[in-house]
């Protein structure tokens, strides 16, 4: 990942595709953001079973590949999960750590605190999430809860990991769901997110992403906001010609 503050768009699978559909997306991908003249930074985090196969179909291009999930440990009796040296291993150059899915399976903040910490330890680019739910957005504890959020999961951080560091904002009630947060709340919001990270790295340099329900309908107003450097789309990612449409309204 490079300069501060380039806009960012990730599009996160989730438990989608394999190998040979993942193949046939990229270099659709890769078409749509040329003929574009893309500018901001572009990552693509499919499941770990396609993870080599897009980072092969991606090498060379503009486009990174990032891992979903990431354990803290190098090695051991860990069934079903994956280290930091094994995703490096794939060609991959980054993961996410915290997304909500996660969280609500059981992933703790001292966790994400430990893979941020274990990810960015072996050279890769980390996309942090945090986010609340319908029930902290409706009890107006959503900015209370954000701080003790990024507070826990920046624990482990040095100020000079800020390079290889973005945090997403994901409200948990708009992911999946259709309803997104309003450029007012994702603004509010982001820029709440920014003031808890400077208390740890350089604030102006982090990147806040916003994610839940982003389409290409939506966002060029959520991308325009002050404290919105890009997107971490769902769904909308899983058609190029969908990405390519929100990548370009970074523009």
């Amino acid at each position: 990942m490079s300069s501060p503050r380039r806009p960012l768009v990730a599009g996160n699978w989730k438990m989608n595709k394999t190998g040979p559909d993942a193949r046939a997306y990229c270099e659709r991908l890769v078409a749509l953001v040329a003929a574009d003249g893309v500018t901001a930074e572009v990552a693509i985090c499919p499941p770990f079973t396609a993870l080599e196969s897009v980072a092969f179909a991606l090498a060379g291009t503009p486009i990174l590949t990032a891992a979903q999930a990431v354990h803290e440990a190098e090695s051991g009796a860990h069934t079903g999960e994956v280290s930091a040296t094994m995703i490096a291993a794939t060609g991959a150059l980054g993961t996410l750590v915290g997304h909500s899915e996660r969280r609500a399976a059981g992933e703790t903040d001292a966790q994400v605190a430990a893979r941020v910490r274990a990810a960015l330890d072996h050279g890769l680019f980390v996309i942090m999430c945090v986010g609340e739910s319908l029930e902290l957005r409706d009890a107006n504890e959503t900015l209370g809860w954000l701080s003790s959020q990024v507070a826990a999961a920046l624990a482990h951080v040095q100020t000079d990991d800020v390079e290889r560091l973005a945090i997403a904002y994901e409200p948990i009630w708009a992911i999946g769901t259709g309803r997104t947060a309003t450029q007012e709340q994702a603004q509010e919001a982001c820029a709440h997110v920014r003031a808890e990270a400077s208390k740890v790295v350089d604030g102006a340099a982090v990147r806040i992403l916003y994610g839940g329900s982003v389409t290409p309908a939506n966002a060029a107003e959520l991308m325009a906001q002050p404290d919105v450097d890009g997107a971490l789309v769902g769904g909308a990612s899983l058609d190029p010609e969908s990405f390519a449409a929100i990548i370009r309204a970074t523009a």
